[in-house]
């Protein structure tokens, strides 16, 4: 296992080559001499933890069914 060092110059490049110019991982990691795995660390250690997010945008999606829900029983009740 080689415990070379990076600069975070480099890391950065590396990151933005993947994520900003669509290159794959393996590619990248290939032709920069790096790991896979490395690389994988240096993308999610910049990239924002969503779960919240995520859980915010379900609850606010689940409240807009059921809001529908009750419009839709409102609207059929007063048509028949």
């Amino acid at each position: 296992m080689s415990s070379q060092r990076y600069s975070p110059e480099f890391k950065e490049e590396a990151v933005k080559q993947v994520t900003e110019r669509g290159y794959g991982v393996a590619e990248v990691a290939a032709r920069l001499g790096v790991s896979g795995h490395s690389l994988y660390k240096w993308i999610r250690a910049v990239t924002p933890d969503n779960s919240e997010k995520q859980a915010a945008d379900l609850i606010e999606a689940k409240s807009e069914i059921l809001r529908l829900r009750a419009q839709l029983r409102r609207t059929e009740e007063e048509r028949d």
